[in-house]
């Protein structure tokens, strides 16, 4: 498009008027921190949909951010298990023959082991106890055999009192005998 001759051809100068001329001299942090503030442009106008989200969503943040690390995680786990069941799968097939023997072997003495310590822990608690040396525990032990004791008590004394009652009852239902 050709130039028209009623434009000028220069552009006038922009007023930079409202601009300082020279920037302050530096005397403290504190000025560039005031100049890096003024070049900040404000926060955008939420509205009012949005800030009542962000308020309602303020408490949860904590929970929200550990529900997703958590969840991150999880995955990753998961990915790594299915990645080591197609990796290692052959190998653990092909070297069963030797690990399955081993682990039930460990697996005997270590079961030997517990249950050994196990009977030795109570046989010495029990000998503390029958030799009165009140070990811990030996008055829930004392309760329990009181409790025994009377209920064998009550039962003894309820089949007394019924008992009458329940002889009558097989004379009736077997009169020959």
């Amino acid at each position: 498009m050709p130039p028209s001759s009623d434009l000028p051809t220069t552009c006038p100068p922009l007023p930079f008027n409202h601009l300082p001329s020279h920037t302050p001299p530096l005397t403290s942090p504190h000025s560039t921190i005031m100049a890096d503030l003024r070049r900040i442009p404000p926060p955008r106008a939420t509205t009012a949909s949005n800030a009542i989200f962000l308020q309602k969503l303020h408490p949860h943040a904590p929970l929200i951010v550990a529900a997703t690390i958590l969840l991150f995680l999880s995955g990753c786990t998961i990915a790594a298990l299915v990645l080591g069941a197609i990796f290692l799968g052959p190998l653990i097939l092909i070297s069963s023959p030797i690990w399955v023997p081993v682990a039930a072997i460990l697996f005997l003495v270590s079961a030997s082991v517990v249950g050994l310590a196990g009977f030795g822990v109570t046989a010495g608690w029990m000998y503390r106890y029958v030799k009165g040396m009140n070990p811990p525990g030996s008055g829930r032990m004392d309760y329990a055999r009181r409790r025994v004791v009377d209920t064998a008590g009550h039962v003894k004394d309820y089949a007394r009192e019924y008992g009458g009652y329940l002889q009558s009852k097989v004379k009736d239902a077997a009169p020959g005998a």
